[in-house]
């Protein structure tokens, strides 16, 4: 966490709030990455699904092979976020998501309204919008692939294919259009998107028990970093000679 003056304060008072890490550069690209790539496969479906759009835009072909295109591309963002050491703070997320309480699932059940405080970092709403965007990707792509090599599957998957490709993308129509909507009203939680960090007094009150994670993760990182760096001093006097 680094401290930075709030420009809304008058100069001469020394309010510094505290930033903290939501997503680091990794999750930001990935999701700005498949954000572009959702919409262009969002646009190339219109021409594709609709004929009076078609015949405005033309090139059916070429809709038709970016539109294939970005689907193949769809999960790479997502899957190079999750591999190596540059993705723990990404897996760590993604178990967050997976990991329900009870109060959660009220909390879903009851639409936020008069339901149990939130303390986590995602409230279930999120969480039900990132596996519903996850399970859409697999399955638009499988879909996907059966619909453009049509022949080597039974007329039956054609027909299924075609009917959960076409119900579920209106469905992620209605999830982007939200999303966005949501995104654009708060401003905070689009910044932590956009520049990786939220003010403290926001987690403090939207995600309290996130925030205590964090504290305890950064103390503990500074402990072993102090601890490091007094045993290579010891360890450098030693070799000197300094020790008794």
């Amino acid at each position: 966490m680094s401290a930075n003056p709030d420009r809304n304060q008058p100069s001469g008072e020394a309010l510094t709030p505290q930033r903290i890490i939501r997503f680091d550069l990794v999750q930001r690209v990935a999701h700005w990455a498949n954000a572009v790539l959702f919409g262009i496969l969002m646009l190339t479906a219109l021409p594709l699904y609709f004929s009076s759009v078609e015949s405005l835009v033309g090139r059916h072909l070429l809709i038709a092979e970016i539109h294939l295109w970005a689907g193949l591309v769809l999960p790479v963002p997502l899957v190079v976020s999750l591999l190596g050491p540059w993705g723990a703070r990404m897996r760590r997320d993604i178990r967050r998501i997976s990991r329900w309480t009870k109060d959660e699932v009220r909390w879903l059940w009851r639409a936020g309204w008069k339901a149990p405080r939130i303390t986590d970092k995602f409230n279930p709403g999120q969480k039900i919008n990132a596996i519903f965007v996850a399970g859409a990707m697999v399955v638009m792509l499988g879909t996907g692939l059966i619909l453009k090599w049509f022949n080597v599957v039974p007329v039956d998957w054609r027909q299924g294919a075609t009917f959960v490709h076409e119900v579920l993308a209106f469905a992620i129509f209605i999830v982007v259009i939200g999303h966005i909507g949501f995104a654009v009203t708060h401003r905070d939680a689009l910044r932590a998107m956009v520049r990786g960090w939220v003010p403290e007094t926001w987690a403090r009150k939207h995600a309290p028990g996130w925030l205590e994670e964090e504290r305890e993760a950064e103390a503990l990182r500074t402990t072993k970093t102090v601890r490091s760096v007094e045993s290579r001093a010891a360890a450098t006097a030693g070799s000197r000679g300094d020790l008794p």
